[in-house]
């Protein structure tokens, strides 16, 4: 019986090198390699050429990009998904759908090993790890960068020699993921934290000093989910590409910070989200005028709980789906409009609408239409300061 080990393949140099390792260190027969399409741009006829020339015995393509924005993506914009207060958890969102098809796929030919290409410092060895775990219980997990470290330099030699068309050079080494939710970009100059980032990697974003004149747009939820940009009704995956273009084009969503790794290290992320940025900071908004007060302190505490918890790779955790049945409890009355102004490297809430609002013109107003009952304002102070006056009396007490 053949060795074979289903790999998590991306079309880049790691995982290419990956294939030629697993059959010249590991000594597997059989590499599969399983790509998933969650809406990034990739070249996939050289992707398919580069794994054949690595030795791939079969590269399959799975097209995941609606389950990507209408299941997961959705679920992070209903929990407004920031993590460290500004990272909209573009790869870490990815992995769990990525890992879970992939393990598919390794069930079905009874596979030995499921391999990814992530390194022993990252985030993502977590997220691969943990997900493959949960959908193929008692499988072997392989990382070949995490076995043995190799330096960018080295792989692109060790790709050149057997013939393996790259697009990696030592003049431009960066590593990128991309999904439909953005890019993140690390590596290269951009690892000595003084360094400005160059225009060069961005390609999501245009130059924010440079953006056309301000414009505004109109997104509409229903029950938390992005539905219609102006008007048009768009499926979440197609709308999410769409703001990508509009806000992009503004510079819009360009993150770059000093982040807490799950490992235990600070590392320097550059990030472009330009739909994650504006989405979230809409659906926010629609928040801020439909939920009650208690809601939305208890629900931005969850928030941030939830993100850590994808942050570390935990999407098959009871936690996560714990605090997803809050959430979504709470965005049955989160339906109606938000206005966004879009300019130079910025999204502002300029206006929103609800047919469930809470907010009352009337009872906000100084003017005629002033409905507050003032009175009963006095009253309320009076009891609520009973204790703040107790305790100063003791204090003149005791002095």
């Amino acid at each position: 019986m053949s060795r074979t080990a289903v790999l998590c393949y991306s079309g880049g140099l790691d995982t290419t090198c990956a294939i030629c390792w697993l059959k010249e260190d590991y000594g597997f027969d059989d590499v599969v390699a399983v790509m998933a399409d969650v809406g990034q741009e990739y070249d996939l006829e050289q992707a398919i050429e580069r794994g054949e020339v690595a030795g791939a015995k079969e590269i399959i393509v799975l097209d995941l990009k609606e389950r990507f924005a209408n299941g997961i993506v959705a679920q992070a914009i209903k929990t407004n998904a920031l993590y460290e207060g500004r990272y909209p958890l573009v790869s870490a969102l990815s992995r769990p759908l990525i890992a879970g098809a992939v393990a598919e796929v390794a069930l079905e030919r009874q596979a030995e090993a499921l391999v990814h290409g992530c390194t022993g410092k990252g985030n993502d060895q977590l997220r691969f790890d943990y997900a493959f775990k949960a959908n193929y219980p008692g499988v072997k997990v392989i990382a070949p960068l995490r076995d043995q470290v190799r330096t960018r330099e080295e792989e692109i030699v060790y790709a050149q020699e057997r013939g393996i068309p790259i697009t990696n050079t030592k003049e431009s080494p960066y590593s990128i993921d991309e999904n439909l939710f953005g890019r993140a970009i690390e590596s290269g100059m951009l690892e000595d934290a003084w360094n400005a980032p160059p225009e060069e990697p961005y390609t999501m974003t245009s130059d924010p000093t440079k953006a056309p004149a301000p414009k505004e747009i109109v997104i509409a939820f229903e029950a938390g989910v992005p539905v219609s940009l102006d008007g048009k009704k768009l499926p979440v995956h197609e709308l999410i590409h769409q703001m990508n273009v509009e806000a992009g084009k503004y510079g819009i969503g360009r993150i770059d910070m000093i982040e807490n790794r799950a490992v235990g290290i600070k590392s320097r992320e550059v990030y472009e989200a330009p739909a994650a940025t504006c989405l979230i900071e809409a659906h926010k908004a629609l928040e801020d005028l439909v939920l009650t007060r208690d809601e939305l302190r208890l629900k931005h505490y969850l928030e941030v709980r939830w993100t850590e918890i994808v942050y570390e790779g935990k999407w098959f955790s009871p936690a996560r789906e714990a605090i997803d049945a809050f959430v979504d409890h709470t965005q049955k009355m989160v339906t109606g409009e938000v206005r966004l102004r879009l300019q130079g490297g910025q999204a502002v809430v300029v206006g929103r609408r609800s047919d469930n609002a809470l907010y009352a013109e009337t009872l906000a107003s100084y003017g005629a239409s002033d409905t507050f009952p003032h009175e009963a304002a006095e009253g309320l102070i009076t009891l609520l300061s009973l204790e703040t006056e107790a305790v100063a009396a003791r204090a003149r007490k005791n002095s």
